[in-house]
């Protein structure tokens, strides 16, 4: 049938004409090779994904099977299609069951490796020549922004961007989306005012010279005046002094938004290391982009690393909205159409569940401090656990899953503990929590993706209970560890303990829910539950705003990677570029520098000439009337059109030469969008500083990054002209083009 529907779609059948027999064939094809019949809420998900909705389906509702029709459906046109998943775990076990039914359909199916290889691309393009590819959201954002790395046409590996489907889709294009994907390369000049901006930074009074609110800081107009006292400048703010300002801003960051034993550890080797606080992952190898890293390694006083270039960055914001047609599925994503409607332009629909639900979704417990919570957390945990109702305590960070870990040890009750250190054994414990008399500690993270299946006995004691300890960061999240319990009808509750301690209220600093927390001042259950629901819901919106600024710094970038890449994209193929274009080149910049430059000067215009155009001089340089600038331009132009004369003699093959000029262009091209897109991720930390001087930081960002991207198409210009003039040249003995830059 697989022929028959792609000689029907080539004679001009849509793919909605096929969708009825196509998806017949695959539900055939799903029972005999997998022996898994789709349910009909399966096949509705599927034609809603084949339409491009983000479908929110609950948990045990088999996403995976659903997906496999409408990859079917649409690798039927020839398209490329993928299968987002958000670790390689999930990609490798999916990928590898389904890629036989794709198989069994005449389809090629590809997935991650199980063990990485390190190829140079062969590998990797043979994965994106499959019809069906299974992988996870890093490794298409990295491999997409590798394959605009290359220097050679035949070393690019990625296939178009036709079709997605995002598997846990809140997670990725929601949860993930504020954190670049970034190339490090080349060093940068290593800083020296990383000690002295924190030192500076320690000697700040909170809410005098800096305010923070909702994991932003910056100096008060006080603390301004300050720093441009103790830094002997007279504009804090000025373009001159960008460096001075990045590197408070950073040290700021470092010391108020960045905390030890949290968000970092400082390990035995004296390393700062990130950790991710929602699994509690060592991020090893990991570093902050921008200079923050090494601002946080002043703060703690252990050697600063080499801060690097960023080569290369992209949001999955604007690398989904890349894909032609574009599709998700979770189980919890309802909650934020709205931001996905104005984010992806993407609609989200319910399906049904092919079972009622009759989980008991019980009332959350408040409490004024966390004591009180745990206790009486753990007091239901034992209660269940003498009667071998399996448990699974859900808590909100891993320093939770370990404290309330120790309750457990205490009562001498064995448990599991993951908090996602390693997502190919946590799935295979979590798949076990619903086994008789278990009792597993998992942060919300942990596990995601896989299905908990109810043991022998266990749905006449109740099935399995979900005790959620701590209001999490959003309801999306909540509604993710309640869907862990009551799978395809089966019975269950759940059941949530908050406080005032939760790390979402984050009540250190008021002392009036001091006195709440320390039991010395009464407060009412309706009050608490106003207190922290608000918390949560500033949490939320905080985020959303966030992702939306987000989106709107990446829209400034996201239009300048696009001329860039074309460019490249045109050069790699072929483009040819004629000498008058190469000679109009060189008239903008000459004039450029006739204007800026006292030409008169002569020292002034032959390290000019020098530099740029010839590494001789000649005597018609004496002869030149210095206050006439059109003589002077003349002069110059004269220059470049017999240098580039002498380099097409050297090479004296018209083909290898326009293959030079290309290679000279492409090189200049990288170095400066290099230098200019590292500029732009500096620019993000300073502009963060600036909501103090009543500025939209957004404009200021798109105002700066705007002037940076003029200024960097007249250094694109000139180091074109510079590379073709200046550089050694040659063909090699296998007949290569040989190419030394200035």
């Amino acid at each position: 049938m697989t022929s028959v529907f792609k000689r029907r779609y080539q004679e001009g059948e849509s793919l909605d004409d096929l969708l009825p027999e196509a998806f017949a064939a695959m539900i055939l094809a799903d029972e005999r090779v997998l022996g898994k019949h789709p349910y009909d809420v399966q096949i509705l998900a599927g034609i809603a994904m084949h339409q491009g909705f983000l479908c929110e389906m609950s948990t045990g509702e088999g996403k995976t099977l659903s997906a496999t029709m409408p990859l079917y459906l649409n690798a039927l046109a020839g398209k490329s299609c993928f299968l987002v998943t958000t670790n390689d775990y999930l990609a490798i076990r999916d990928g590898k069951e389904m890629g036989e039914v794709y198989n069994f359909m005449g389809l090629t199916c590809s997935y991650p490796p199980e063990v990485p290889d390190n190829d140079e691309g062969e590998a990797r393009k043979k994965r994106y020549e499959a019809n069906i590819i299974y992988t996870t959201n890093s490794t298409v954002g990295f491999d997409y922004l590798f394959n605009n790395l290359v220097k050679k046409a035949d070393k690019r590996f990625l296939c178009p961007f036709d079709y997605a489907i995002v598997d846990e889709a809140d997670a990725v294009l929601l949860d993930s989306a504020t954190m670049p994907l970034v190339i490090s390369g080349v060093p940068r000049v290593q800083s020296n005012l990383y000690h002295l901006c924190d030192f500076f930074v320690t000697s700040l009074v909170d809410n005098i010279d800096y305010v923070e609110e909702e994991q932003s800081v910056w100096l008060t107009p006080k603390g301004v005046k300050y720093a441009e006292r103790f830094f002997g400048i007279p504009n804090f703010y000025g373009k001159e002094y960008f460096e001075i300002n990045r590197h408070v801003t950073l040290a700021l960051r470092a010391h108020v938004l960045f905390e030890r034993n949290k968000d970092y550890v400082v390990n035995d080797d004296n390393e700062v290391v990130l950790v991710d606080s929602s699994t509690g992952r060592r991020l090893t190898g990991v570093k902050m982009r921008g200079g923050q890293h090494q601002a946080i390694e002043a703060k703690e006083e252990v050697e600063i690393t080499q801060e690097s270039r960023t080569v290369a960055s992209i949001t999955y914001q604007n690398l989904f909205r890349m894909f032609d047609k574009l599709a998700g599925m979770s189980g919890t994503i309802l909650d934020a159409k709205g931001e996905l409607l104005d984010t992806y332009n993407k609609r989200v629909v319910k399906i049904p569940t092919n079972k009622p639900v009759i989980r008991d979704d019980r009332k959350d417990l408040f409490y004024p401090n966390a004591k009180s919570q745990f206790y009486s957390a753990a007091a239901m945990v034992l209660e269940l656990h003498k009667k071998e109702q399996p448990v699974l305590v859900v808590l909100s960070s891993v320093s939770d899953t370990d404290l309330f870990s120790r309750l457990m040890l205490k009562e001498n009750v064995p448990h599991n503990v993951l908090n996602a250190n390693n997502a190919f054994w946590e799935a295979q414990i979590i798949a076990g929590a619903g086994q008789k008399g278990a009792v597993t500690i998992a942060t919300s993270m942990a596990g995601r993706g896989t299905d908990i299946k109810l043991g022998e006995g266990v749905q006449e004691l109740g099935g399995l209970a979900v005790i959620g300890v701590g209001r999490m960061e959003n309801v999306r999240s909540e509604r993710q560890a309640r869907g862990r319990s009551g799978r395809q009808g089966d019975p269950g509750f759940s059941q949530f303990f908050v406080s005032l301690e939760d790390d979402i209220v984050d009540a250190d600093d008021n002392e009036k829910l001091q006195k709440y927390i320390e039991e010395t001042k009464k407060i009412s259950k309706h009050k608490l539950k106003k207190i922290i629901n608000n918390k949560q819901k500033v949490k939320t919106d905080y985020g959303e705003i966030s992702r939306k600024q987000s989106v709107q710094y990446d829209a400034v970038l996201k239009r300048q990677r696009q001329y860039i890449y074309e460019a490249r994209n045109s050069l790699l193929d072929g483009d040819r570029i004629e000498e008058s274009r190469l000679m109009e080149f060189a008239r903008e910049n000459i004039s450029d520098f006739v204007e800026t430059h006292d030409v008169t000067d002569m020292s002034v215009l032959t390290r000019y000439i020098l530099d740029n155009i010839s590494y001789s001089l000649d005597e018609r340089l004496q002869r030149i009337n210095l206050e006439d600038d059109v003589a002077v331009e003349n002069y110059l132009l004269g220059r470049v059109r017999a240098g580039l004369a002498i380099q097409h003699r050297k090479i004296n093959d018209n083909e290898r030469y326009e293959q030079f000029v290309r290679e000279a262009t492409l090189n200049a091209i990288d170095e400066a969008w290099v230098e200019l897109i590292d500029y732009l991720e500096q620019l993000k930390s300073a502009v963060s500083g600036r909501a103090s001087a009543q500025r939209n930081v957004v404009f200021e960002y798109q105002n700066e990054a705007f002037d940076s991207y003029n200024e960097t198409e007249k250094i694109v210009k000139r180091n074109i002209i510079r590379n073709i003039m200046l550089s050694t040249v040659s063909v090699t003995k296998n007949d290569k083009l040989s190419i030394i830059y200035p």
